[in-house]
């Protein structure tokens, strides 16, 4: 029988160095040689560093100094460092025993993902599936279900009930306000939730959970991969910046899956700036549908920022640059199933994190009338709001949206139903409320994961930037001869 020669891995000279020094450290019998030992104890592995903890008492403080140091000597985690080395090898070992046919054979569905990762084909069947979840979220979602909710539900048989139920119960203005005023918990927090937001919500869960199980998102990943190793990223990121689109909050958390601690607070800095969560996304659609030219100049406008502020930040902060290496799942059909579960389970977590929140933003709201807390801050926020050429009513809308980007939305959304924006006004509010300050949910997870320092600078950077960007595309369109 054939035997199998062992391979010796050669790491980076100052690991084997660090290896060699802990192995004359251990002294304890730990049925693994003690270069394994070493290796494990280096990547951090919990049960390895309790187990040698006990054994080498004595020794201890010198084995976690060399742990500490070796480490300090990388950018990235030992782990990274272990798993690229162990990558070389592993490649250098196919390369040596692989052989190829003359001619190799592709199947259709190979052929398929070869075209969705090469640039030239990949880009623009990328733009045609960004355009059918459009028609299906933006058209579909956020105007024919939004529309028939909204009207035909609520306007004409819910709201009505409610506020007669209310006022007749609660015959105190300040008490039904609450439930069923201008800002009320049904008329305005409800309704945002039911009627606005859960379709869009909805129709864009469906389109993600068919793009994830067809196996495309690890291919869009590797095809924009050279674009965000431009602003420090690498493909990767591609995760948390589609899952942005659904829940920024959420994408945020999964940044922690990067490598670097400079990809993770430039993909945080990106979420938080120029990436519009599903709901917010989908009633900028439905307020700009009536103008294609509006969505195109949108979306060049948040685009470019995406790509500049990313390469700036890539510039300014040090780091190595990022490699990417991901398993290409093979291409499938989806499967109604697992689209359902997948669907499912996301409005399940819509309703029991996101739909509460559209409840305490409503009760605050009318607890800031009451103080008049609420009614000072919109007269401070007027002041930026003016300068970027829009009427007052919309600070109200932005105040909306540090509660949630999409609350903020909806709020635009009723104010292009009532005819008090001209479409520049449509695109200076969408393009200033898309770039404006993430939400409180948002915010809060970045303190978390970020540090509350690393949060307050971003915060400071994005206020006054998304009102910059909006006072330029106000000048842009004076110059242009279009009034605002």
């Amino acid at each position: 029988m054939r035997t199998m020669s062992r391979i010796e891995v050669n790491y980076d000279p100052r690991v084997e160095e660090a290896l060699k020094e802990i192995g004359v450290l251990l002294h304890g019998d730990y049925q693994m040689t003690k270069h394994i030992i070493a290796l494990l104890l280096l990547q951090g592995d919990a049960e390895i560093l309790d187990i040698v903890k006990t054994r080498e008492a004595d020794r201890w403080d010198e084995i976690r100094d060399l742990i500490d140091q070796t480490g300090a000597l990388y950018s990235h985690s030992m782990n990274y460092v272990v798993a690229m080395t162990r990558r070389r090898e592993a490649k250098r070992i196919v390369r040596e025993v692989t052989t190829y046919p003359d001619e190799e054979f592709l199947s259709g569905r190979e052929r398929l993902s070869r075209l969705m990762m090469n640039p030239v084909t990949g880009l623009p069947i990328l733009a045609a599936v960004l355009y059918v979840m459009y028609q299906f979220v933006g058209n579909f979602g956020a105007q024919i279900l939004v529309d028939y909710l909204e009207t035909s539900i609520f306007e004409a048989r819910i709201n009505p009930y409610l506020i007669s139920f209310f006022t007749r119960l609660l015959p105190w203005p300040v008490i039904s306000d609450l439930f069923v005023g201008e800002y009320g918990i049904f008329t305005l927090g409800v309704r945002y939730a039911i009627a606005l937001i859960f379709p869009i919500v909805g129709t864009y869960f469906i389109a993600f959970s068919i793009m994830e199980d067809t196996g495309y998102l690890p291919r869009m990943a590797m095809l924009i991969d050279r674009v965000f190793k431009r602003i420090g990223l690498n493909g990767r990121a591609v995760i948390p910046m589609v899952l942005g689109f659904g829940c920024a909050t959420m994408a945020t958390i999964v940044t922690r899956t990067l490598e670097t601690r400079r990809e993770r607070v430039i993909a945080t800095l990106l979420l938080a700036l120029a990436i519009p969560c599903s709901a917010q996304l989908g009633v900028i659609f439905a307020i700009l549908s009536g103008a294609p030219n509006g969505i195109l100049i949108w979306g060049v406008v948040v685009f470019g920022l995406f790509l500049l502020v990313g390469f700036l930040s890539a510039k300014l902060m040090p780091g190595e640059r990022p490699t990417f290496y991901m398993e290409i799942p093979p291409l499938r059909v989806p499967k109604l199933s697992n689209v359902a579960i997948k669907t499912l389970t996301r409005m399940e977590w819509y309703f029991r994190e996101v739909f509460p929140m559209f409840i305490i933003a409503s009760f605050l709201i009318w607890l800031g009338r009451l103080t008049g807390v609420f009614d000072l801050l919109v007269g401070v926020m007027a002041y930026p709001v003016g300068w970027i050429g829009l009427p007052q009513e919309v600070a109200v809308i932005f105040l909306f949206g540090f509660f949630r980007r999409d609350y903020g939305a909806a709020g635009l959304f009723d104010l292009q139903q009532a005819g008090l924006l001209a479409n520049p006004q449509l695109i200076i509010a969408a393009v200033t409320l898309t770039l404006f300050l993430p939400c409180v949910a948002q915010l809060s997870v970045t303190i978390k994961e970020r540090g509350a320092r690393m949060a307050a600078y971003m915060t400071l950077f994005i206020f006054p930037f998304a009102f910059l960007v909006g006072y330029v595309l106000k000048i842009a369109f004076m110059v242009a001869g279009v009034s605002v």
